[in-house]
């Protein structure tokens, strides 16, 4: 399984899929899966490629969901290897996606293969699902696959997510949440004026200061057993014409909340609603959900995983919700449980960015029992 997980990884690496580019990448994908009796069924949204796969047709759904698409490679000439090259050099496997995700995409088919070769027969129903745009927008991927399979009642059970989870030691973090994203893009009206005139003026950024310290330290929640604190940040902050003698007529602020189950995207907007309204801004604002969080609490999913890499990474993992989003947050809106195990995170989307070839081989092995787990039990 190992020659083969690294094999498919190399070529994945060497097709440069920046987002939302697959670069035939799926295709690849698909003639295989297709050869071992997978249905194919292509989902192209605007200028992204999404494929889902199955083989089975009875309950439960176990899908594997990755993606293809990788981010820019900044400047090449910085990189040790050329970044599409997928060299291996001491069981370091280099290039753009190694980590994140076409080493645990890669695990993923070849174990489907595998499973599907000794088990034609199996219980359950074995699916992928792989889009082209997780790193770019996420407008066209997983979240429309999500919603068409939502529209004609297709139901996923299970599925696990390959991103890169682990932290120190492959397995050492499993993700089994995320924290909800909402952007509020804000306008603060004013009245432009001459510096020296400020009576005929009317300074934005003077009048939105106590709006902001409200907003900066105002405390959503304590979190709670699964779940860090919510936390904002201001993102970007712009004023002004760039003179040193005008005053500016709109002051734009833009910032994120990470936050957890102990809110709500309706109660964020509006609590931020009623400081506005209560400092007397006039004003305008645009929010944008990037996802709601969600929990997978300890089940039959989570403890499949747990035990599988308790075998074979000789590890018992920790149940994390921290960290960015990722397209689980698209599968869990299916009721779904979903867990996400990958390799280390720490080369990526930078230069050099690589992966053990070994921890590759391994979680093969994790993925194949974490099937076992759950396919044996369905019977």
């Amino acid at each position: 399984m190992k020659h083969k997980i690294i094999e498919l990884a190399q070529n994945l690496i060497r097709r440069p899929s920046i987002s939302p580019d697959d670069q035939g990448c799926q295709m690849m994908i698909a003639e295989r899966l297709q050869k071992l009796g997978f249905t194919i069924e292509w989902m192209p949204f605007n200028n992204t490629i999404n494929l889902w796969a199955k083989h089975g047709s009875s309950a439960p759904l176990i899908a594997f969901a990755g993606h293809t698409d990788v981010v820019p490679t900044g400047d090449e000439s910085q990189w040790t290897y050329p970044p599409f090259s997928a060299e291996i050099v001491e069981d370091m496997l280099y290039g753009r996606g190694a980590a994140d995700m076409k080493g645990s995409l890669a695990a993923m088919i070849v174990t489907a293969e595998e499973y599907v070769k000794a088990h034609p027969n199996h219980q359950g129903t074995i699916a992928l699902l792989i889009t082209s745009d997780e790193e770019a927008a996420a407008k066209d991927g997983t979240v429309r696959v999500v919603e068409t399979l939502m529209a004609r009642g297709e139901n996923i059970d299970y599925c696990l997510v390959g991103e890169p989870s682990s932290s120190q030691q492959l397995g050492d973090i499993v993700k089994n949440g995320r924290r909800g994203s909402i952007t509020g893009n804000l306008y603060i009206e004013g009245i432009q004026g001459h510096v020296a005139y400020p009576h005929l003026a009317e300074n934005p950024v003077h009048k939105a200061l106590g709006f902001l310290t409200d907003l900066t330290t105002y405390e959503w929640d304590k979190g709670n057993d699964f779940f860090p604190a919510t936390s904002l940040q201001i993102a970007n902050i712009k004023a002004g014409t760039g003179s040193n003698n005008v005053i500016p007529g709109e002051l734009y602020v833009q910032f994120n909340l990470r936050y957890c189950t102990e809110v709500t995207d309706q109660l964020i907007k509006a609590k931020v609603t009623e400081m506005l309204q209560n400092h007397g801004l006039k004003y305008r604002i645009e929010w944008n959900l990037s996802g709601k969080p969600f929990l997978t609490k300890p089940g039959k999913l989570v403890n499949a995983v747990v035990e599988s890499l308790e075998q074979f990474a000789q590890i018992k993992p920790k149940l994390d919700t921290g960290g960015g989003t990722s397209d689980g947050r698209f599968i869990a809106l299916m009721g779904a449980e979903v867990v996400e195990l990958g390799p280390l995170n720490a080369t990526i989307h930078k230069v050099n960015e690589c992966v053990n070839v070994n921890d590759l081989a391994t979680l093969g092995k994790v993925y194949h029992q974490m099937l076992i787990n759950l396919l044996d039990s369905a019977s």
